[in-house]
């Protein structure tokens, strides 16, 4: 059905009357509009610290009566004042906020903060309850109420909120096992409490253990991963086997490395690719294999195909002048059994070796980086293939020692020339 076409004559006064009141209308229409339109993105782009925020929101507000947003502003600004009498009129001001914004969590989040600052408990809980039940699939308004419960030591209902922030948000979640952490003394079982059970805040767990060099604890929450769950975290694994490792935690790490594939092939109390059989990376790309540094000029270190003592290759290390007192470029980290007695046994060639201080293969400690065995000088001038035997004590508190070529001191300009290679590492438990 069409609707009739109504014509107005403009020629008489009825008809000028009728277009003069509609151009009226949307004038005065247009004008409240842009009014608040005007006073809603002046209240949005004031910040409430800037000095002159009062005159702005006093501006905005005139702009726009109706909008929350400007007496939010004003609000805010005047809390910010931080004497008792601001602070009282500010929850009035709040009232007046979620009156006209009712429906938004956020300002009765402020409202709640603001009775709270007021000390009116029992209404700053009202007002946060309302927040939540406005957006309870918001993680901001949890975080928010369980705070508040934490501040007004309800701990129970507080860490009730706080877990319904864990399952949504890695930020919060992180936030809310360090309030844990801190509140409850360090207590895994009490943190563990508000981890929602799925395979994402688990791992998240397991890297907040990491953080805090608490490494039984992460390796315990990420073995209750399932093998299918954990290619999916294999990132977050490998910054757990990283981050360990630098806190010298050398088991737990090494148990990583391997899951993750950093080090695949590594073992507790054993040398890993100690024939050099396999690729010698980068030094960032391993923790528990050869760390090679070619930083100096004066030192060449290379695998070598033609001079081996078994298997199919050696590390070979060519020396062209060198003169420093410390010679460290060839590294590998070995997880061990605190206090455990171990033997080290491995092959060295030597050819043309000329130095009054010659290579020794250390091991060191590798938490206070100190000396705890070192091999015999290896043999001047060149000779064949020689099995070399280093018995040495693990340190008693600490799980990781370190293998590396260092030398003989002999001042400060002592140089060394020749060449060695390294084969058939192998460490064995007394």
């Amino acid at each position: 059905m069409k609707l009739p076409l109504i014509v107005l004559d403009s020629k008489n006064a009825k008809g000028r009357l009728v277009v003069l009141a509609v151009v009226l209308c949307a004038i005065v229409f247009a004008w409240f509009s842009v009014r608040w339109q005007l006073g809603n993105m002046l209240a949005a782009l004031t910040p409430p610290n800037q000095p002159n925020a009062a005159e702005l929101g006093r501006l905005a507000r005139n702009l726009a009566p109706s909008d929350a947003l400007p007496m939010w502003l004003l609000a805010t600004q005047e809390k910010e004042n931080f004497s008792p009498e601001s602070v009282e009129n500010s929850v009035g001001m709040f009232e007046d906020v979620v009156r006209l914004g009712p429906n938004d969590f956020r300002y009765w989040i402020e409202l709640g903060r603001a009775y709270e600052q007021a000390e009116q408990p029992e209404k700053a809980e009202r007002a946060l309850a309302r927040a939540v039940e406005l957006a309870p699939n918001y993680t901001f308004p949890h975080w928010q109420f369980g705070n508040f419960y934490l501040r007004q030591n309800r701990s129970d209902e507080a860490f009730a909120e706080l877990r319904k922030t864990t399952e949504r948000s890695i930020v919060y979640r992180e936030q809310v096992f360090s309030l844990a952490w801190d509140y409850f003394d360090k207590d895994p079982q009490k943190v563990e409490a508000l981890a929602v059970d799925t395979p994402d805040v688990k791992s998240t767990l397991a890297l907040f253990y990491a953080a805090r060099g608490s490494a039984d604890n992460a390796l315990r929450i990420w073995n209750t991963l399932t093998e299918d769950q954990k290619p999916n975290y294999l990132d977050t694994a490998k910054r757990i086997a990283r981050g360990l490792f630098e806190k010298q935690r050398y088991r737990e790490s090494l148990e990583f490395a391997r899951q993750t594939g950093i080090d695949r092939d590594a073992q507790f109390e054993s040398v890993t690719n100690g024939g050099f059989e396999t690729f010698v990376g980068a030094p960032d790309d391993t923790l528990f294999g050869w760390r090679v540094f070619r930083t100096d000029p004066k030192i060449d270190v290379l695998p070598d195909s033609n001079v081996k003592s078994e298997g199919s290759r050696s590390l070979r290390i060519a020396f062209k002048g060198y003169t420093k007192v410390d010679l460290h470029n060839v590294v590998q980290s070995v997880a061990v059994q605190p206090g455990a007695r171990y033997r080290l046994t491995f092959m060295v060639r030597t050819d043309n070796l000329r130095s009054g201080g010659p290579p020794v293969l250390q091991i060191i400690s590798g938490i206070e980086n100190k000396g705890i065995a070192s091999s015999d000088p290896f043999e001047a001038g060149s000779a064949d293939w020689k099995q070399m035997t280093v018995d040495f004590t693990a340190p008693s508190d600490f799980d990781g020692v370190l293998i590396r070529t260092g030398r003989v001191a002999c001042g400060e300009d002592c140089p060394i020339s020749g060449t060695i290679w390294y084969d058939d590492f192998r460490l064995t438990k007394l």
